[in-house]
């Protein structure tokens, strides 16, 4: 089978041994797509995984070989999140489920750019699901992006009729806005490319030039999706005093802070968000399925072979986001 490995600079497609069950539970699925998540870039870029490591998560797969417990069965065309929470532990019990110990060291084996995926049953029972009829393949894939959203919303607990400000609008933040127009919140997306501004339009959501933002714009919270370092002075112009900065977005340089001063004095809440529970997966899924969030003319589908060009096209902003088609 063909996997796609980091290699020093760059990322290489070879060819090994398919995978087989051999007796194990769980599933091993044909992955039919994939898609490119920033934090696959952030990794790579910064070589924070070791080389011959397969990226990827966000996978639409179809089962070819199962020994599960649960309903699936084999020609069952699924999507997948590649975490699984133990529900038990400190975190889980606080609602940190993304700083599970068991929550970090499950995975999809050996990783989502690859043709053939092992699921254990545990992904099977917790985070797997049947892939909704009415979803494109492309469309299904961003179940687990869109699961991270949805917590997010959750943990900036806005109340209803609250006004929102996404701060960069990629896909991440295209996402984030429909999901708190879902919510029922007022929402504004901005971003220093005015085609995205635009794209964001489309969807029937207000979005204009951060530049272009008036001085009196103040939000009750800042959905930060952008990890530019101007994003942090955007976020502290535009909060309201006793406001919410949510950051979703890593920045490249681990100097940028917020100015004590700033929050002490203005009451503000800076809180981070990073990956799903079950319950929000489910969400994600149901909001994709019922249309409340469209992802239509976000990815752009490239070949395994192409993998290369495909992160470096994100990685410029030649397009929006990649999906891999296997």
């Amino acid at each position: 089978m063909k996997i796609a490995v980091t290699d020093n600079e760059k990322i290489v497609v070879k060819e090994v041994e398919d995978l087989v069950l051999e007796g194990r539970k769980g599933a091993v699925v044909k992955v039919i797509g994939c898609g490119l998540c920033g934090s696959d870039i952030v990794k790579f870029v910064h070589k924070s995984v070791k080389d011959g490591t397969v990226l990827g998560h966000e996978i639409v797969a179809k089962i070819i070989e199962i020994n599960s417990d649960t309903k699936f069965k084999t020609g069952d065309v699924i999507v997948t999140s590649h975490h699984i929470p133990c529900a038990e532990c400190v975190y889980c019990r606080h609602g940190n489920v993304s700083m599970c110990e068991h929550f970090k060291s499950t995975n999809i084996r050996p990783g989502g750019f690859s043709e053939y995926v092992y699921l254990s049953e545990e992904h099977l029972q917790n985070v797997a699901h049947r892939k909704p009829d009415n979803l494109t393949d492309i469309e299904a894939s961003f179940y687990e992006p869109l699961g991270c959203i949805v917590r997010a919303v959750k943990r900036a607990n806005l109340m209803n009729g609250d006004k929102a400000l996404v701060v960069g609008l990629g896909s991440i933040g295209i996402l984030s806005a429909q999901a708190l127009k879902a919510g029922g919140y007022d929402v504004t997306g901005c971003d220093l490319l005015k085609e995205r501004c635009e794209f964001l339009k489309s969807f029937g959501i207000q979005a204009c030039d951060v530049r272009e933002l008036p001085e009196t714009y103040k939000a009750d919270c800042i959905f930060m999706t952008s990890g530019a370092d101007k994003a942090v002075d955007t976020a502290l112009k535009y909060v309201r005093n006793g406001g919410k900065i949510l950051v979703f977005s890593s920045t490249p340089h681990d100097e940028t802070s917020y100015p004590n001063n700033e929050i002490y004095y203005r009451e503000l809440t800076v809180l981070g968000s990073y990956s799903p529970s079950p319950e929000d997966l489910r969400t994600s899924l149901s909001l994709l399925k019922d249309g409340k969030v469209r992802v239509n003319g976000i990815s752009t589908e490239y070949k395994l072979d192409d993998i290369q060009k495909a992160f470096d096209d994100t990685m410029s902003n030649k397009i929006m986001k990649a999906y891999i088609k296997l």
